[in-house]
């Protein structure tokens, strides 16, 4: 399989990290960033200063580093954040130190900031809907819903974000279940030479609030009708009889979606941007080879996507224990002249 040789002029770098950046987001032209500790351990959230600085994001506490992960006061590992509609910045704690590890009494949380104050504003506990080996994922929402993810076991989380209440769905459901991934044309193994396997990751809401897409970083990708999931009155047998296999895709790093109802999908065995209409049309935005495992993207209200080229796949637990990642780690940028989804964030 060839992979681009290329460079699109339409993709312009935008922010460069010396760690591994799997998540960004913006919030009134202020950037922030995630780090998943992938390559080293440090500083999980920041936002990303114009000089190149990263300010820890609320604080440096919150981004203590303890040899015994704890959840007081402080993340365990943050796997993704963004801007949601009310204009806050929502941090996903998966629970877990690592895909495959025990979860931390109390650590998978979905916790709340205000870009203004700073201040943590609230904490949803989610240790109702996860299991032992959990790695809670990512988050979208649906007005006073939120649903997230969970890539260690496979399932959803439905999140009621007045009473916080969190319920699991499609629990080990087919659709939630990954397959080995796949990346520049290689299986991708970890330290002990096993074959990497990561669960139901990726999920986008539709902007009229109908469906709500997912799968795993494997593919494919499935949708259901969001009442299927909000009422808390329905069977699991009935919620999973409604899940429709929707596109067989390929290894994927991330996604989001426009207010048009088009996915963005990063291809991370071809290094390109897939589009996927409503009407399951697929083609190719951008194929470019710096767009090396691009993460967690986000669509700006100037109809920007911003590409975070994580390189996950060079990482020691994806590349067999060695470490492959080329620094600088970029997050690139391109017009897609949709602006995003208003019911996803302002």
């Amino acid at each position: 399989m060839a992979l681009p040789t290329r460079e699109d002029g339409r993709v312009t770098p935008v922010v460069a990290n010396d760690r591994v950046c799997t998540g960004v987001t913006t919030v009134d032209g202020r950037i922030f960033v995630s780090f998943p500790g992938a390559d080293e351990p440090g500083v999980q959230v920041a936002e990303a200063l114009p000089d190149g600085r990263r300010v820890p994001w609320p604080d440096e506490s919150w981004n203590a580093v303890h040899d015994e992960p704890r959840p007081d006061g402080a993340y365990v590992h943050v796997n993704g954040l963004r801007a949601g509609p009310d204009g806050r910045l929502w941090i996903v704690d998966s629970g877990a130190p690592g895909l495959g590890r025990p979860q931390v009494p109390g650590g998978a949380r979905l916790i709340v900031t205000d870009p203004g104050s700073r201040e943590v504003t609230r904490i949803y506990d989610l240790k109702a809907a996860v299991r032992e080996h959990s790695y809670v994922d990512d988050v979208r929402f649906n007005g006073g819903t939120a649903y997230l993810t969970d890539a260690g076991v496979g399932g959803l989380i439905v999140l009621d974000l007045a009473s916080g209440r969190a319920r699991r769905v499609l629990d080990g459901h087919p659709s939630t279940r990954g397959r080995p991934l796949v990346a520049d044309g290689e299986v991708l193994r970890g330290p002990d030479g096993a074959e990497v396997v990561l669960h139901v990751d990726q999920l986008e809401v539709s902007p009229d609030r109908r469906y709500l897409y997912y799968q795993p970083a494997s593919g494919g990708l499935s949708r259901i009708e969001t009442r299927w999931l909000d009422d808390p009155s329905v069977t699991p047998a009935t919620v999973a009889a409604h899940v429709e296999p929707w596109l067989d895709t390929p290894t994927t790093g991330g996604t989001a979606i426009d207010a048009a109802g088009t996915i963005y999908l990063a291809d991370a065995e071809r290094r390109r941007i897939l589009t996927v209409s409503p009407e399951r049309e697929v083609a190719t935005l951008v194929a470019d080879p710096r767009l090396a495992w691009v993460d967690a993207m986000w669509v700006d209200a100037d109809g920007d996507l911003w590409m975070p080229a994580a390189q996950l796949h060079r990482t020691p637990g994806l590349a067999r224990g060695e470490q492959r990642v080329e620094y600088p780690v970029w997050i690139y940028r391109m017009s897609v002249g949709v602006p995003p989804a208003p019911n996803d964030h302002a």
